[in-house]
């Protein structure tokens, strides 16, 4: 683990076109390798299967003669197919024939070299030379045998009783890389004892090995070759997100890859990387108009302190060059009172909007909404005794969770910019709406000109004034909604700007809030009531005006 402030440790870049290459030829290069060797192993013991076969087949067969050939025409026989013959009867008296184990790790003999008894014919008539043991008497025949000798023996077999055939009781094999033996124990007693040259078996592996390691590798050089092509075009895309990533930051917002198949490996990655690139766009956007909006509202903040210090500046000139009457500096004094407490209440505007988008914290309790309603109202005529404020309630409590200074700072607001836009005169209308079980709302309208569609929204940012609004000495900076929806918010609520209807033809602003509940009970603590239209004509609804 990387210790506390350490860098961490860079991405690892190696190629992958090379790191995948390289993966599958080893792996290839294993299952290659492991298909020789089974191969090998598979092909050596069937040829040494069959070689113990073939001595299996020939000491078989000269059992079968055993008793109606005679012996030395019997190794010489065995010994003609290339064999080394040892024939051990049950007295112990052997015969040799062909060549010795030893000569057949030499080599082969020569073409010259006859099959006699433990080495090449030397008799005068091509008998069978002393390398061999014969304890019997008498010379024995040719090598070729005559065909009287042939038939009689053949006669002799043909009237042997079958229960008198000699057979093969067991075998055991003797093998190395060089020559096989086989020892047979035939039923009656004696022994045949071959041996065969087996050299031929690793040679032919030997030979199975070169061509078995020249195709493999003539087969990987193929496989690197396709390998390289494929990987490099499977890794494409890849490239184009490079591409597309380098053109982005050279200030090509608009780029995307919009994969074709977004279930693929690829198309994973190249939907991350778009959705990457539109949260980066996005935040960017929402950064520069951030920042834009902050260059705005440091631009206005300074304009509008700058009107009431510049009065302030200008009275206080004048009182201190101009001797004029008493009423006179009166007069400039109450200015610099009147535009000393614009100013003051600009600045704790942008106090408490600053402090809304840090968090606000609220003293939450119960509060019903109706009572507070009139409590507000009630204040708003001692301020304003020239505008006609109306209230529409429904009977009984409305009981909402909410801090109630801040919900009157909120109402404040409204009637404030309610009685901006219809010059202090006109009729301005309260309506609770408790329809709703899980919040309450009030409706705060107007008989003035509205606002536009467009900037019901608008309306909300800061420093914001609708043009019919901007007139001096209203007192008006552009604030007081930004505040209200901040406060309605924080409270878990909301404040918008909705249509007119028949009954609201001004501007119309709706606050919802959440209702209270009361503790281990889900049940909102709101009375039942209609809907504000229906107030109108129903008796359960009172109006205060």
């Amino acid at each position: 683990m990387p210790a506390p402030g350490a860098a961490a440790p860079g991405l690892r870049t190696g190629s992958l076109r090379v790191r995948t290459v390289v993966a599958v030829l080893l792996l290839l290069a294993v299952l290659l390798a492991a298909l020789a060797v089974t191969v090998e192993l598979t092909l050596g013991q069937r040829l040494r299967a069959q070689v113990v076969d073939r001595l299996s087949d020939r000491a078989a067969a000269a059992a079968a003669l055993v008793g109606t050939v005679d012996g030395d025409e019997l190794a010489d026989r065995l010994s003609a197919q290339g064999l080394s013959v040892v024939i051990r009867d049950a007295d112990g008296d052997a015969i040799v024939a062909g060549p010795s184990p030893d000569e057949l790790r030499d080599g082969p003999p020569s073409l010259g070299d006859g099959p006699g008894r433990g080495g090449p014919a030397s008799g005068p008539d091509g008998g069978r030379g002393g390398a061999g043991t014969d304890t019997r008497d008498g010379t024995g025949s040719g090598a070729t045998g005559s065909d009287s000798s042939t038939g009689t023996d053949s006669g002799e077999a043909g009237g042997a009783s079958s229960s008198d055939a000699v057979t093969v009781s067991s075998s055991e094999v003797r093998s190395d890389d060089e020559v096989t033996t086989l020892v047979s124990q035939l039923s009656d007693g004696s022994t045949i004892t071959l041996t065969t040259d087996s050299r031929s078996v690793g040679e032919t592996l030997t030979q199975l090995r070169w061509v078995m390691t020249g195709a493999s590798a003539a087969f990987l050089l193929i496989a690197a070759v396709g390998l390289a092509l494929v990987v490099r075009a499977t890794l494409r895309p890849l490239d184009r997100m490079t591409s597309v990533a380098r053109s982005i930051a050279h200030g090509d917002r608009g780029r995307r890859l919009r994969p074709a198949r977004r279930d693929t490996e690829i198309g994973r990655v190249a939907v991350a990387f778009d959705e990457m690139l539109d949260g980066v766009e996005g935040a960017e956007r929402t950064a520069l108009d951030a920042e834009t909006r902050v260059r705005a509202f440091v631009s206005d903040a300074a304009h509008e302190l700058r009107t009431p210090v510049a009065g302030m500046r200008a009275a206080a000139d004048t009182l201190v060059r101009s001797p004029g009457t008493a009423d006179e500096r009166e007069r400039l004094a109450t200015h610099v009172v009147r535009e000393a407490e614009r100013a003051y209440r600009l600045i704790d505007d942008m106090l408490l909007m600053a402090r809304v988008d840090q968090g606000l914290s609220l003293d939450v309790a119960r509060v019903d909404l109706g009572a507070s309603l009139l409590a507000d109202v009630e204040r708003q005529r001692l301020r304003r005794p020239s505008l006609d404020l109306r209230v529409v309630l429904p009977d009984g409590p409305v009981v909402v969770a909410a801090d109630a200074g801040r919900v009157s700072q909120i109402v404040g607001n409204l009637v404030d910019n309610a009685a901006r836009a219809t010059g202090g005169t006109g009729q301005v209308t309260l309506w609770l709406d408790a329809s709703r079980a899980d919040e309450v709302a009030v409706l705060v309208s107007d008989d003035g000109p509205g606002v536009p569609a467009a900037d019901r929204e608008r309306v909300f940012d800061r420093l914001v004034r609708l043009d019919g609004a901007r007139r001096s000495g209203d007192g008006g900076a552009g604030l007081g909604l930004p505040i209200a929806r901040g406060l309605a918010r924080a409270h878990g609520g909301d404040l918008v700007c909705e249509a007119p209807g028949v009954a609201r033809p001004g501007a119309v602003f709706r606050l919802t809030l959440p209702v209270a509940v009361r503790a281990g009970s889900e049940a909102a603590v709101v009375v039942s009531a209609p809907s504000p239209v229906a107030a109108q004509t129903s008796a359960l609804r009172r109006t205060t005006a």
